[in-house]
């Protein structure tokens, strides 16, 4: 198994990181813009931090459809707020949400160590930004689909073979591209160009991409597959994004994005001790 290096921490075999979600964005689909403020943003960060998580993820557009936000716009949204994050919080490990190699260049210089590609290198430039100063990436898989935008209809005829397969690609391009094949994590990109029924699949037959090697990031916190699997509305998602962190723990994946950050460190603790990896906190019953 790849050590995965981000920033001055290293993720070894039987790590699970948890990635807090803060977005500064007013529209979110999660919080409609409750971290959109700058100190509320920063309150965010601190309270992840002691609940257990080892990066926080910061994003200045909202991944669905919206009002349009400009390069510009998205830079004053983020780049000084990462250079906050960074000065308050030394080690915790920063990735910054973008699909813009703009965004993605300013809010390394400010601190950022992972470039977040949730739009499957859209603009290549995110790659070189990358390259050059030496941050993590995180390739990932939307089936073809321009930012901010919903798939109709996507047809696979093996969806997991077929995601899998790009993202070995994407991953071994990056390093041929000179980005360190330590900080390289894959995401199968849950919900992004697929059907629920696809995401699903994608969660069963998990252990097939993170078999490939490559360290996996799932993010899987309230996402629409969950609530239409338990026709659920956002605000009532957690106990299914739970269950499903908790297979994709088992079958390998190593970084979860996450919205609710003590409960995913705790199912992933729970996992991570019946896998053997992590001994019990307090083991004194019959003791």
């Amino acid at each position: 198994m790849r050590a995965l290096k981000l920033g001055r921490r290293t993720f070894g075999e039987g790590d699970y990181a948890v990635m807090a979600i803060v977005n500064r964005t007013p529209d979110s689909f999660y919080d409609s813009g409750a971290t959109f403020e700058f100190d509320a943003a920063l309150a965010a960060v601190a309270s992840a931090v002691a609940n257990g998580a080892d990066i926080v993820d910061i994003g200045g557009v909202k991944a669905g459809e919206g009002p349009e936000v400009s390069v510009a716009e998205e830079i004053e949204r983020v780049v000084p707020f990462v250079g906050a994050v960074h000065d308050a919080h030394p080690e915790l490990v920063i990735s910054i949400d973008t699909w813009r190699s703009e965004v993605a260049r300013e809010a390394v210089a400010a601190g950022a160590e992972l470039v977040n590609d949730t739009w499957a290198g859209w603009d290549p430039g995110v790659v070189k930004v990358a390259a050059d100063t030496g941050v993590g990436l995180v390739c990932s898989h939307t089936g073809g689909l321009e930012p901010r935008t919903v798939a109709s209809k996507p047809v696979y005829s093996d969806v997991v073979a077929e995601v899998r397969a790009e993202l070995i690609g994407r991953a071994e391009a990056a390093v041929e591209a000179g980005v360190r094949a330590d900080g390289v994590l894959i995401d199968p990109t849950h919900d992004f160009g697929k059907t629920t029924y696809h995401s699903l699949d994608l969660t069963h037959r998990l252990d097939e991409i993170t078999e490939t090697g490559w360290p996996v990031l799932v993010a899987l916190s309230r996402k629409d597959f969950v609530g239409e699997t338990l026709d659920l509305p956002v605000d009532r998602r957690l106990n299914g994004t739970l269950a499903a962190t908790a297979v994709s723990a088992w079958l390998g994946a190593r970084v979860f994005r996450a919205h609710d950050v003590a409960a995913t460190r705790e199912v992933l603790d729970m996992v991570a001790s019946i896998k053997g990896s992590r001994p019990p906190k307090n083991p004194h019953r019959s003791l």
